[in-house]
């Protein structure tokens, strides 16, 4: 094993493999455990893409929530899934399978295109000219005060995808999709959420599609794997611990120190990343 691979494993708690039904149920129980502790929160909120990360987590609060409601006798407690489209999207009916499967509690829609726009445009007003990638992290961070303004209207909490594969890469936007309160399958590679979700049930077309971000203009529903220019195979195979090409390691590797800051809280005086 590599010696940073080592330390990337550590890091991210991955495991070599997992038993899926261990791993739904303990996802669930600390869901609960975080509504529990947290009085206050009445509903979990998520944005539903129409694939393998947001089906899977989504899944899971929908199910940590019926719990909740059977074990505290508050009916109160809801699921909230939200639809964050910009304009008309792809994959719309994806994402519509996906809160059927689910079966939400709610569901929201918050068309994110006019929002978005405006803020390019007000920005742009400085004399600055926003790229197509600039503009989708503000697509994305547009789709996270759309979340956080519905969980303060439900008295909930912001729950992200966020897992093992896409956090050592960094593949997330900074205060976008990659800020949340609680990410239930934190620790998972791709591989692993698959397995979860092939247990319970859900639809092959939702978590055997090709993942993309989908946030340029330029480049419409660009492949993840191609952005990163590695293999969602060879990052699970890596974060197991498994030898893969000394090539596509080097590229996981680079991405884990480009993004280091990305998995970090905003940095003070006492860190290490300024000197």
């Amino acid at each position: 094993m590599r010696p940073l691979q080592k330390e990337i494993i550590g890091e991210l708690c991955v495991k070599p493999e997992i038993d899926p039904e261990k791993e739904i149920r303990r996802s669930i129980e600390f869901l609960k455990a975080y509504l529990k502790k947290h009085t206050f929160l009445k509903a979990l909120v998520l944005g539903i893409s129409g694939g393998q990360d947001s089906t899977l987590t989504g899944t899971l609060c929908q199910m940590a929530i019926k719990e909740m409601r059977l074990e505290t006798g508050d009916q109160t407690y809801k699921f909230v899934a939200v639809r964050l489209p910009y304009g008309e999207q792809a994959d719309e009916q994806d994402a519509l399978d996906a809160i059927e499967f689910i079966q939400a509690d709610i569901t929201a829609r918050v068309n994110i295109k006019e929002a978005a726009d405006a803020m390019v445009a007000a920005i742009e007003k400085n004399g600055l000219n926003i790229s197509d990638f600039n503009k989708g992290n503000i697509k994305a961070r547009q789709r996270m005060i759309a979340q956080y303004g519905i969980a303060g209207a439900y008295n909930g909490a912001v729950v992200g995808t966020d897992h093992a594969a896409e956090a050592v890469t960094g593949f997330y936007t900074k205060f976008g999709d990659g800020g949340a309160d609680i990410t239930p399958i934190w620790r998972l590679d791709k591989r692993q959420g698959r397995q979860m979700l092939e247990l319970l049930n859900a639809p092959k077309h939702l978590y055997q599609k090709t993942p993309t971000a989908d946030l340029e203009e330029d480049r419409p529903a660009l492949p993840d794997e191609i952005a990163l220019g590695v293999k969602y195979e060879d990052i699970d195979d890596y974060l197991e611990g498994k030898d893969i090409a000394a090539s596509a390691a080097e590229k996981i590797e680079n991405w884990y120190i480009k993004t280091q800051h990305k998995r970090h809280l905003p940095i003070t005086v006492y860190d290490e990343f300024w000197k």
